[in-house]
């Protein structure tokens, strides 16, 4: 039972349902690393490939999950305890490399990388794997791995070009920022551009706007709570700051095509009637 475990590794050709049923998998996070696999999305660096060896980082509570069904690759889920009483700035930037875009963020690693990265990460499958596991070893090793994949973002970073730095920050301060702060010209301000110069790039990048990646933002946190807090409609409109639960109710609408309950509804249909406790 994953309720029992703070780390969980095993190869995606052999991972059983029992872990995709399991309801404490939400509270995990996840790093998938397919080898020499198309990616599950769609690439958006000119640097990036289609074919390759891709890591997804995938953040505990989401609200959909990716197709790696018959993939070559292995996952390793771990517990955000495992990590406490690591200095506060590295756990920033665990933080910051799985929620960067919300759902998951995704890196191709290349064949240099990959090879450094394989080395600890059979040094951590050989302790995880043993009769006996020594906690302060897999714990030792594993944050030696998001060290390395953390290195792996920041030299991605650098090849992009000067807007698409815009664009992380931009969703950088987003994450820290969107339940209280809904208008473009504060993340403009931040950014030390002009609120239509952000849109601009956004637009170019994304294909959105600053406000509406807002309310994208807004929308995943509520879908969220809805699956996986026991809060009603009303306390979840509080929580993401709306002060009236109809106009809450409206939003939700407005933006994912149905009422807040009818999703509610929707997703407790789906987990009943699915093997999967993930709803997409």
């Amino acid at each position: 039972m994953l309720s029992d475990q703070v780390l969980y590794i095993k190869d995606l050709g052999n991972c059983p349902p029992s872990y995709l049923n399991d309801p404490a998998r939400r509270d995990f996070y996840e790093i998938v690393w397919l080898v020499n696999e198309d990616a599950l999305h769609e690439p958006q660096h000119d640097f990036q490939t289609l074919k390759g060896d891709w890591i997804y980082l995938i953040p505990p509570h989401r609200v959909h999950q990716l197709n790696k069904a018959g993939k070559n690759g292995v996952l390793i889920s771990f517990k955000q305890e495992l990590l406490e009483g690591d200095l506060k700035e590295f756990l920033l930037d665990v933080f910051r490399i799985f929620n960067i875009q919300g759902e998951f963020s995704c890196l191709q690693v290349n064949e240099e990388t990959s090879k450094g990265l394989a080395t600890v990460l059979q040094l951590l499958k050989d302790d995880y794997n043993k009769e006996t596991v020594k906690l302060i070893m897999v714990k030792a090793l594993l944050k030696v791995f998001l060290l390395k994949l953390i290195h792996l973002k920041e030299q991605h970073f650098t090849l992009q070009d000067i807007n698409e730095k815009r664009v992380y920050e931009f969703m950088l301060l987003l994450e820290n920022n969107y339940k209280e702060e809904r208008n473009a010209k504060f993340y403009a301000e931040q950014l030390g551009i002009s609120a239509k110069r952000l849109n601009q790039i956004l637009k170019e990048k994304l294909d959105k706007t600053g406000v509406q990646l807002i309310h994208d933002r807004l929308i995943l946190e509520a879908k969220r709570q809805i699956i996986h807090s026991e809060s009603t409609i009303k306390e979840i409109a509080y929580n993401l700051d709306f002060k009236d639960h109809s106009y809450f109710s409206r939003f939700f609408k407005q933006h994912a095509e149905q009422t807040p309950q009818e999703f509610q509804n929707k997703v407790r249909a789906h987990v009943i009637s699915h093997d999967n406790t993930l709803y997409n």
